[in-house]
């Protein structure tokens, strides 16, 4: 596995090193033993996937401490554009997002550790997003921040006319309201 640095401490890319053939292709999109051999040593024990049409955007979530989540993210199917916003306090980067197209062709995986809000949106005519977490999930302590934080300035890469964004996400706090609890 290729690990490829984002500029925001702890963010990383991971590339899986893929075997095509005649039949196909071949690649082990997760292996606890490699990840740590290059210092990456989470436990995941969640895995969640969802399916969305064109346009969707989903988040920007996080969980709380205690219960605050580590994800391994990829599409399994069509693409994806994911975004992570740093939300530790003390992070030279604090506020800051990264954003990376995610597809079924590429088949690289963000790793987003606790302390950032996470989301995406669907660039294809479909996608299915599958994610590992670290921590089970826990509805008293999910959060987040509005997708369209206009200090943030997120280009989600989708027309905003067509934009298709849950009620739930509608409501989430504007970034300078969020009190982090998550420092560096």
């Amino acid at each position: 596995m290729n690990i490829i640095e984002t500029g925001i401490k702890d963010l990383k890319i991971i590339e899986p090193r893929v075997f095509p053939d005649s039949r196909g292709y071949f690649f082990e999109s997760y292996s606890k033993l490699a990840l740590e051999k290059q210092g990456i040593t989470y436990n995941f024990v969640q895995d969640n996937q969802s399916k969305s049409s064109y346009g969707v955007i989903r988040g920007l979530h996080c969980q709380l401490p205690p219960y605050a989540q580590t994800k391994l993210v990829r599409a399994i199917q069509g693409t994806i554009f994911d975004v992570a916003v740093d939300l530790r306090s003390g992070s030279p980067t604090y506020g800051k997002w990264f954003g990376v197209e995610l597809s079924e062709d590429n088949k690289r995986q963000l790793l987003i550790p606790k302390g950032f809000a996470h989301g995406f949106s669907v660039l294809s005519e479909t996608a299915t997003v599958f994610y590992k977490c670290d921590e089970f999930y826990h509805p008293e302590t999910d959060s987040g921040i509005r997708f369209n934080d206009k200090s943030l300035q997120i280009d989600w890469k989708v027309e905003v006319s067509k934009a298709i964004v849950s009620d739930k996400d509608l409501k989430l706090q504007e970034f300078s309201s969020f009190k982090s609890p998550f420092t560096l």
